[in-house]
């Protein structure tokens, strides 16, 4: 049996992936929260119970840390789980992002629901499971930010000032400003919230 834990925010959705994947004989949903630090709390416990998730499928967006957060918790921890992202974003950069946190697996939502008990068995056998044109474009539109203009120009777009992202990131007002105007310089746009907006666009936030 392949153990699955499932993560999703709407509860509607999180019912219908639960009912379906315990239709198929050889997968067993072992849990079903509906945010991420849920998730990583159950797969602790399931841990230490010595039932460890085979699979984890988790949402993008959701409160309080994010499928892709919740990824890279799990690589950074080394754990066994594989983790495949279910999503409605078909966004070339949130799949690089997504493969840079260790994802194993990225499906769209509104794919045949017989696709994501596919993409379970192959990423539970080592393989990938990657929707093939989001897979084509996410190496063709690469993202040219890095970590710290990403995290800069994100809470810019939240409405932060650059002091109260200075302070939030333990950084100098001109050092953030250095960030942000690096940012519009390479996404070719006028503003921080255009910057914001492209970036937000691409998934590349």
């Amino acid at each position: 049996m392949i153990g699955v834990l499932l993560a999703e925010d709407q509860a509607m959705v999180l019912g219908a992936l639960s009912a379906l994947l315990r239709l198929e004989s050889d997968i067993d949903v072992l849990g079903a929260v509906t945010d991420g630090e849920s998730a990583w709390s159950e797969l602790q416990r399931l841990q230490r119970d010595g039932r460890a998730p085979d699979v984890l499928v988790t949402d993008i967006e959701m409160p309080g840390l994010s499928g892709l957060e919740l990824a890279q918790r799990v690589q950074r921890h080394g754990l066994a789980t594989r983790v495949i992202i279910v999503t409605t974003f078909a966004r070339a950069g949130f799949l690089r992002r997504a493969l840079d946190a260790g994802a194993s697996g990225y499906l769209l939502k509104d794919a045949p629901a017989e696709q994501l008990a596919e993409a379970i068995r192959r990423v539970h056998r080592g393989g990938r499971a990657i929707d093939p044109q989001l897979a084509v474009d996410a190496w063709s539109d690469a993202d040219p930010l890095n970590d710290r203009e990403r995290q800069v120009l994100r809470l810019a777009g939240e409405g932060m000032t650059a002091g109260e992202i200075a302070t939030q990131l333990n950084l100098s007002q001109g050092t953030v400003r250095n960030y942000l105007s690096e940012s519009i310089g390479k996404l070719g746009v006028g503003n921080r919230i255009e910057a914001y907006r492209l970036a937000r666009q691409k998934g590349w936030l």
